[in-house]
């Protein structure tokens, strides 16, 4: 069994000059960013390169439109290097624009088309959530089909990841929260995976107690806290993309899904909504077996009884720092209780594979109804 694989680079700079100063962006590159990070970040260098605005092609979330839009934007260029430099939208695009995109990006994540890499990736995360600096996948709204797909390929892999705690300090504080709920996420999830290894393990631990402590400290001290932890909070998303990268995910991202895909919730807040539930489940299923590490390292965090209802405690901690919603305020109605859970069983296998314990369709069912 394979341990650990880390495929890119990884480089640590504490401000973005200083990647600059190594990296030497220039004419023969093309940087994907927003222009609220252009403006502080890159500007002020005096750098002569290539720019895309991601914003002009559309909000929210990857779709294969935008990739689309944008890879036909690119042509106007001449360049060998591709910097994604912002968030999970962005990472995922240039993921897509660094292979030879076809006239329709959608034949990429259909398998229609076969990816062949193109031009070399560097990749400048500005949230501290995904990790999908270290992973190869990316996801995106296929609006001809009406669904979401990822595509995970050997090809889909950075050739380089630059951790610049700097360039967090402009993720508004929800944002924050729900970059940084996800990369716990990651590293849970991870950590309980059948695929979980000693290597996958140390990560997803270290990340677990680097976020909890961070956390502790934004809940006692208020929400401009966060500001003296961004190293921390940064290092652990990574860790929690490595481990994730190489474990995966399970029921919490493959329940999400049905939100983030119907109404458009972003990724992290879609993951925090079902994560507590889905922990409340597998401890009802299995409290004996591994989750007995995992909920001990929650229990210390949060000074609570490990025999006791953790993750009620854990819910309630989190939602001093953001509230959680049920899911009918973001659109959802009764029926889809059933249709979001017969989507997930067709759709997820690939997550669900790495639950815990094996959840079937009634206890899936009763993880949408509780939240609904």
């Amino acid at each position: 069994m394979l341990a650990l694989r880390v495929v890119p680079k990884v480089y640590y700079f504490d401000t973005f000059k200083e990647f600059n100063d190594e990296f030497s962006i220039g004419k023969n590159d093309l940087v994907l960013t927003n222009e609220w990070l252009y403006t502080p970040y890159i500007k002020p260098l005096g750098i002569e390169t290539n720019v895309i605005y991601q914003e002009k092609f559309g909000a929210g979330e990857p779709s294969d439109e935008m990739i689309d839009a944008i890879a036909a934007e690119m042509k106007k260029y001449d360049f060998d290097r591709i910097v994604a430099f912002g968030g999970g939208t962005i990472v995922d695009i240039c993921k897509v624009l660094a292979l030879d995109v076809p006239e329709k990006s959608v034949d990429l994540f259909t398998g229609a088309v076969a990816p062949v890499k193109k031009k070399e990736l560097v990749v400048v995360p500005t949230t501290c959530g995904t990790g999908s600096e270290v992973t190869n996948v990316a996801i995106a709204e296929l609006k001809s089909l009406h669904t979401k797909k990822g595509i995970a390929v050997e090809e889909t892999y950075p050739d380089i990841a630059v951790l610049v705690p700097e360039t967090i300090k402009g993720l508004p504080y929800k944002f924050f929260v729900t970059s940084s709920v996800d990369a716990l996420i990651h590293a849970i999830e991870s950590y309980l995976s059948p695929k979980a290894s000693p290597f996958t393990e140390m990560y997803s631990l270290a990340a677990i107690e680097m976020i909890m402590a961070g956390y502790k400290e934004i809940v006692a001290h208020g929400e401009e806290e966060r500001f003296k932890y961004l190293k921390e909070f940064v290092l652990a998303s990574n860790y929690g993309g490595i481990a994730f990268g190489n474990a995966g995910c399970a029921a919490v991202h493959a329940l999400s899904y049905s939100i983030g895909g119907a109404f458009h919730v972003p990724h992290g807040e879609a993951n925090y909504q079902f994560f507590t539930e889905v922990f409340k489940m597998y401890m009802r299923k299995d409290p004996k077996g591994k989750i007995i590490q995992a909920t001990k390292l929650f229990a210390d965090a949060l000074g609570c009884d490990p025999e006791g209802d953790v993750y009620g405690e854990l819910e309630n901690f989190l939602s001093k720092l953001i509230a959680k919603k049920p899911l009918r305020e973001y659109g959802m109605v009764e029926s889809q209780i059933d249709e979001f859970t017969d989507m997930t069983i067709a759709n997820q296998q690939r997550l669900l594979a790495n639950n815990y314990v094996f959840l079937d369709r009634d206890e899936i069912r009763e993880i949408f109804a509780n939240l609904y």
